[in-house]
C-alpha cells in the first residue's frame, strides 16, 4: 500500500516521515544508556562493581518510572486541553537531550550525580515518548495505524543502531588508543545526544499540531485540573473497559519487554560469557531485526487484526525466555536475542498502534498517557521481579529469565478479554 492511502486527509506524506524521525532520535538514548553502554558503566565503574550496584541501578530506572506513572497522564491531559502536544514536546526533548550530555560528568564515585541524571534524563525521554505516540491517530487512517507505527518503530530502531553504531566506532579507535572506559564511555554520552538532539530537529521542522485549545481551558486550571480529567477517565473506566483490559495487558507483557532492555548485556556478559564489544554487537544485530520486526508486523497487523498481531508476538517472547534460559553457548542465545528482536519491533509497535486504536479522537494524549502509564509500571515490575527472583535463587539468572516468560503468558491471557470491535465503538461513540 502506498503512503498516501495510509493516511488521513490532509497530512503528507514528509510530515509521517518527520513525525517517526523522532523515533530514530530517541532510540538512541534506551539503546546507548538504558541497554549497552552507561547500563555496565554504572554498575561497574560508577559503582566500583559493588554487591548492591545492580540493585542501585535497578532502583534508579524504577524511581525515574515511577515519576513518569504519576505525572504522564496528566500531562498528556495538560496538552489535550491547550492543543500543546508540540509545544510541550520541543520542551521535553531539550531537557533530554542535555541531561544526557550531561551524564557525561557521571564519573567513579559521583554516583548521586548519575542517579540523578539517569532519572532526569529518563523522565524526559518517557514524557518526550508518550507525547509523539499521540501524534498516530491524527497522521493515519484507524485500519492503518499498525503499519504507521511500524514505520516508526522501524525508522526507531535504525536509529538506534545508527546511534550505536557511532559510539561503537568511537570505543573501538579509544581503545585502540589504550584509553580506559572512564575516558571513553563519557564522550558516547555526548554522542547520543547531539544525535538526539539533531534528528528531532526534523520532527520540529515537519511535524503540524493539529489540535486545538479547548473552550474554557484557561492556564489557571493547571495540572489539577488535568489530574481531575484523568480521574473522570478512570473513573469511566467501564465504557473503556477493553482499553483498560489491553492497560492490564500492557503491565504484564511490556514487564517482560522491560527485562529485555535493561539486563539482556548483563545476562549475556555474567551467564553466557559475552566480553564488551560482543555485547555492543550483539545489541545492535538485536536492532536490526527490531527494525525489521516493527516494519513486517505493522503491515501484517492491518491485515490479520490487532489482537492476533499483538498475541503472536507474545508467544514469540515465551519462545525467547525459553530459548535463552536453556541457552548455554553464544550461538544458542544469537537464536535467542534475535527472536527477541523480531518480537521487541513488532510488540510495542502493535501496542501502540491499538493503543490509538481505542482512544478517543479529543483524548489521544491523555489515553496515551495512560498507556505510558501502564508501560512503565511494567519497567519497574518487570526488572525487580527478575532481580528479587535472582537474589531468591542464589543469583541463578535462568531462573529468573524463566520466571520472566509467565509476565507474556499473563499477557495473552489478559488479551483474550479484549474486544477490538467494541473497543473502537466506545472510542468514536
Amino acid at each position: 500500500m502506498a503512503w498516501s492511502e495510509a493516511l488521513n486527509p490532509g497530512v503528507r506524506r514528509r510530515e509521517v516521515f518527520g513525525w517517526a524521525m523522532y523515533d530514530f532520535a530517541n532510540s538512541g538514548y534506551t539503546t546507548v544508556v538504558i541497554t549497552a553502554v552507561f547500563a555496565a558503566y554504572f554498575v561497574g565503574a560508577i559503582g566500583g562493581g559493588a554487591p548492591w550496584a545492580t540493585f542501585a541501578w535497578t532502583a534508579t530506572l524504577s524511581l525515574s518510572y515511577a515519576i513518569v506513572m504519576l505525572t504522564t497522564p496528566a500531562l498528556g491531559a495538560w496538552a489535550d486541553a491547550r492543543g500543546a502536544k508540540k509545544r510541550l514536546l520541543i520542551g521535553i526533548t531539550v531537557g533530554c537531550a542535555l541531561s544526557t550530555a550531561a551524564l557525561a560528568f557521571a564519573r567513579p564515585g559521583a554516583l548521586p550525580l548519575a542517579i540523578v541524571l539517569v532519572i532526569t534524563s529518563n523522565v524526559f525521554y518517557s514524557w518526550g515518548e508518550s507525547l509523539v505516540a499521540a501524534f498516530l491517530p491524527e497522521l493515519a487512517r484507524p485500519q492503518d495505524m499498525g503499519k504507521v507505527s511500524g514505520w516508526g518503530w522501524a525508522l526507531g530502531y535504525v536509529g538506534g543502531m545508527f546511534t550505536l553504531g557511532l559510539c561503537l566506532a568511537y570505543v573501538l579507535w579509544a581503545q585502540a588508543q589504550g584509553r580506559a572506559a572512564t575516558q571513553f564511555v563519557p564522550v558516547t554520552m555526548v554522542i547520543t545526544a547531539l544525535v538526539y538532539a539533531a534528528a528531532s530537529s526534523v520532527t520540529f521542522a515537519l511535524l503540524r499540531e493539529r489540535a486545538v485549545a479547548r473552550a474554557g481551558s484557561s492556564p489557571q486550571g493547571g495540572m489539577a485540573a488535568s489530574w481531575q480529567r484523568l480521574r473522570q477517565t478512570l473513573s469511566h473506566a467501564r465504557q473503556y473497559r477493553d482499553f483498560m483490559w489491553l492497560m492490564a495487558c500492557v503491565v504484564c507483557y511490556q514487564g517482560g519487554v522491560a527485562v529485555a532492555i535493561t539486563l539482556a548485556a548483563i545476562y549475556a556478559e555474567q551467564v553466557i560469557g559475552f566480553q564488551p564489544q560482543e555485547t555492543m554487537v550483539l545489541i545492535f544485530a538485536l536492532n536490526a531485526a527490531a527494525a525489521a520486526g516493527a516494519f513486517a508486523w505493522g503491515h501484517l497487523q492491518d491485515r490479520i487484526g490487532h489482537r492476533a498481531a499483538l498475541a503472536g508476538t507474545l508467544v514469540g517472547w515465551i519462545a525467547t525466555c525459553v530459548i535463552a534460559g536453556l541457552a548455554t553457548t553464544k550461538g544458542s542465545f544469537w537464536i535467542a536475542a534475535t527472536i527477541a528482536g523480531l518480537c521487541m519491533g513488532s510488540s510495542q509497535s502493535a501496542g501502540r498502534a491499538l493503543v490509538g486504536y481505542f482512544a478517543p479522537p479529543q483524548r489521544l494524549a491523555e489515553f496515551f498517557g495512560l498507556w505510558t502509564f501502564a508501560v512503565r509500571l511494567a519497567s519497574i515490575v518487570g526488572p525487580l521481579g527478575y532481580g528479587l527472583v535472582t537474589w531468591a535463587a542464589g543469583g541463578n539468572q535462568r531462573v529468573a529469565i524463566f520466571s520472566t516468560a509467565l509476565l507474556f503468558v499473563g499477557g495473552l491471557l489478559l488479551l483474550a478479554r479484549v474486544n477490538v470491535r467494541r473497543g473502537r465503538a466506545a472510542a468514536v461513540a
